[in-house]
């Protein structure tokens, strides 16, 4: 991304092109994230934990496993977990 930075004097070439870099920024963080989740499901699939809730202990379930590999949450607990966040605002 340094490499395509240059001085554009075109006011509409330049937001054009920080518009960019910031997608390709956010693009960059969801990948990194995203990996993290991939190696932490890697290591409870090794430690025979995959599969279950780490907040209540119950199965998370084949349907949500199948639709999020790397879900940490049964569908109970991430709804209490996303009403909480909507309520504290972060």
């Amino acid at each position: 991304m340094q490499d395509e930075s240059s001085s554009l004097p075109d006011p509409n070439d330049r937001a054009t092109q920080e518009e960019e870099f910031s997608i390709e920024l956010r693009t960059r963080d969801r990948e990194r994230k995203l990996i993290r989740k991939i190696d932490s499901t890697l290591k409870t699939i090794d430690s025979g934990d995959y599969g279950y809730c780490e907040e209540c202990g119950v199965d998370i379930g084949i349907r949500r496993l199948e639709a999020r590999p790397t879900a940490t949450l049964c569908i109970d607990c991430k709804t209490l977990a996303e009403i909480k966040e909507k309520q504290t605002g972060g």
